[in-house]
């Protein structure tokens, strides 16, 4: 078993995942393998028997609670040891931006019309606070996928097993694993359905979505570099493309994108997989167990990535954002507390028709004088909370 779990027998498994719902073929060709193997280590000759792969291998067991077994086992691992760790390396990587833009005033965005400033460290800061929110969803996950369906045997009664067996099967996955598994609370709800990986695989969906907000975020942030948005400059990973000279794609941005995509129709396929299935037995064990898999192994190689080569590579466009925080209509709402909303809105319309800035507009139709124009357009007092130009 330990020569299995090591790889060196990879090339006796060529069941594919799409089989029996049980999982049977990948269980009983595991347990063929390691009847033949310890045939073998025995002295005995491959296919002779000495070690059975029923009445050895598999004793007190069946593919029914074997396999939602290793379901959950194999999840756990690779959310704790794969996925947590490259989702704190992207939450650092965003925290650090947060830290460095924090004195980046910019033009907030709302409806993609120009609102009210914000610093582009908030942006960041947001973003920092989604990955580590689903970092805490994640790994709320683990909880259920703790439960062992081991001991349940063919339909959860425990048919043909030692009455210990589970707790002890538990207490040993948990030792060479260095994860804290426990017998199911409920055999006969642990091999029946699989509401634990449905659980689980939401939450990956739900943390792809964050990251892939966040990528589209940072590629209208970046986009131009002339004629668009402008106030992020991207690294450049690659030429941007075939034809067209000097231009640079957000490419990791887009990958990051798809990965979202693949794991959208990842989480259709375990969500009706969970939910289907007979009576005793949910018959989708190997495709819930593939796409989960599959969709830990992207979403971890996709934060790694976006955090190493695009996010730590970003820098500010200060010079851009501070000509267009100072353009932006959007400045007349701290004139509200001041002149009313009617009068802010004819300062706004009058700065878009005449092409001039609010605060020129204000000076001009006598609402406010230069000094007051200055404490109460200040763009950076207003990315906090209160009323820009009034004393306290």
């Amino acid at each position: 078993a330990e020569e299995v779990i090591a790889g060196e027998h990879d090339a006796q498994f060529p069941v594919d995942v799409f089989q029996t719902g049980s999982g049977t073929s990948t269980n009983m060709n595991a347990n063929e393998v390691i009847a033949n193997r310890a045939s073998e280590l025995a002295g005995e000759d491959v296919g002779s028997d000495a070690v059975h792969p029923n009445d050895d291998v598999n004793f007190g067991q069946s593919s029914n609670d074997v396999i939602p077994t290793a379901m959950h086992v194999a999840t756990l691992e690779a959310i704790e040891r794969d996925l947590v760790p490259a989702l704190e390396t992207l939450r650092t990587a965003l925290g650090e931006k947060e830290a460095e833009f924090d004195t980046v005033v910019k033009t907030g965005r709302t409806h993609l019309q120009d609102a009210t400033p914000v610093r582009l460290g908030q942006e960041f800061g947001g973003y920092r606070a989604q990955v580590d929110k689903g970092i805490s969803r994640v790994s709320r996950t683990t909880r259920n996928l703790s439960e062992l369906a081991l001991g349940g045997t063919a339909v959860g009664t425990g048919l043909n097993t030692h009455p210990e067996f589970p707790g002890l099967a538990a207490e040993h996955i948990s030792g060479e694993t260095g994860f804290p598994f426990e017998e199911a609370t409920d055999h006969f709800e642990a091999q029946a359905a699989h509401d634990a990986m449905a659980e689980a695989h939401g939450a990956l969906r739900t943390v792809s979505g964050s990251l892939d907000k966040i990528a589209h975020d940072l590629r209208l942030l970046a986009s131009g570099p002339r004629n668009g948005i402008g106030e992020l400059d991207q690294p450049e990973n690659q030429p941007g493309s075939s034809i067209m000279p000097g231009k640079v794609n957000p490419v990791v941005a887009e990958a990051v994108n798809q990965v979202h995509v693949q794991i959208v129709g990842n989480d259709a396929a375990v969500s009706t997989g969970a939910a289907g299935g007979q009576l005793d037995l949910n018959l989708y064990k190997p495709v819930i167990a593939h796409n989960t898999l599959e969709s830990i192994a992207l979403l971890a190689n996709a934060s790694e990535t976006f955090a190493e080569r695009f996010v730590d590579e970003l820098e500010a466009n200060r010079e851009r954002c501070e000509q267009q925080v100072e353009r932006s209509m959007a400045l007349a709402t701290a004139l509200n507390a001041h002149i009313g909303y009617e009068a802010a809105s004819e300062v706004a319309k009058a700065a878009l028709n005449e092409d001039k800035t609010v605060r020129e507009v204000a000076i001009e139709k006598g609402y406010l004088d230069e000094e007051e124009a200055d404490e109460v357009l200040d763009a950076r007092a207003m990315t906090e909370r209160g009323i820009p130009g009034q004393d306290d």
